[in-house]
């Protein structure tokens, strides 16, 4: 963990509300001046505290609006099995998400699609080519509730 002083702290809520904001309204914002918002940016970006600037795409309004989460168990247990697992699923480009997982099943996969045809055919082409699998439950969310990529600090 990295230890974030009152200012950081300041500059990283600013960035994760608007990532387009300018440093000059941060430095107007925090009542300081552009280069120490400047230098301290840059500090946590080489901390990777930032790890990247991003746009937050409306999924459905690319026509990806059907989220699934797919809980998955797979045979074997051993260091290269899972790494050969994770190696293989992040190859997709509907896969959002991936989460190695304690409890009933191994991985929890966010899948973001079109619509039901495109999830047989993810199902179909690309994950049955997978080996190792076991069990695979599918989740279909019906909405979406909350989704933030705001981190409280």
């Amino acid at each position: 963990m990295i230890d974030l002083d009152p200012t950081d702290k300041a500059i990283l809520r600013l960035l994760q509300e608007d990532s387009t904001i300018t440093i000059k309204e941060m430095a107007a914002q925090l009542h300081l001046s552009t280069t120490p918002i400047f230098d301290r940016m840059k500090k946590l970006e080489k901390s990777g505290v930032i790890k990247k600037y991003v746009a937050l795409v409306d999924n459905t309004l690319v026509g990806k609006s059907l989220t699934i989460f797919i809980n998955i168990s797979i045979k074997e247990h051993g260091k290269d099995a899972i790494d050969e697992f994770i190696k293989e699923i992040i190859k997709f480009d509907e896969v959002m998400e991936c989460h190695h997982v304690s409890g009933d099943s191994d991985f929890l996969i966010k899948l973001l699609l079109q619509d039901i045809t495109s999830y047989n055919q993810f199902i179909l082409d690309k994950l049955a080519i997978i080996p190792n699998i076991g069990k695979v439950e599918s989740r279909f969310s019906l909405s979406e509730r909350k989704n933030t990529t705001v981190i409280k600090i």
